[in-house]
């Protein structure tokens, strides 16, 4: 009898196990060896992550640290039915695998290329001015 009950729990328990996979979404895995940081860090952290990348390399000019958008987007492209990397619109794009199971709305790719070989999104094919060039011409626009 004792034996049963048991079995029974252990079932019960994968069972459980297996409900409990179903509830938690499953990113398919990126290109590389590993990530820039152990997976459980990366799923508590990426946006602070993301975010200090994006303050150094807007006020200080750094580029291509680990942290990287494109880096990101380079290593978990999740390629399509055609064979091409699909884009953000896609359910399959490796970042809305989490964002969608947990609503939270991101706006990076409203700007930056949801896969790799896009360039700027907004901006691919346009050269913008920077620097000195930029302020010129922003302050064009405004006093005209």
């Amino acid at each position: 009898m004792r034996l049963a009950a048991v079995i029974t729990l252990l079932f019960a328990f994968a069972t459980v196990a297996a409900f409990a996979q179903t509830l938690v979404p499953q990113p398919p895995k990126g290109k590389g060896e590993h990530c820039v940081a152990p997976t459980d860090v990366m799923r508590r952290n990426h946006m602070s992550m993301m975010k200090h990348q994006r303050d150094e390399t807007v006020h200080e000019g750094v580029r291509g640290k680990p942290f990287s958008l494109s880096g990101c987007v380079d290593c978990h492209a999740v390629k399509g039915e055609n064979g091409q990397a699909v884009t953000y619109a896609s359910s399959q794009h490796f970042c809305r695998s989490c964002h969608d199971f947990a609503a939270v709305s991101i706006d990076c790719f409203e700007c930056h290329a949801s896969r790799p070989g896009d360039g700027n999104a907004k901006s691919a094919g346009s050269a913008k001015p920077t620097g000195l060039a930029a302020v010129a011409a922003a302050f064009q626009e405004a006093h005209p």
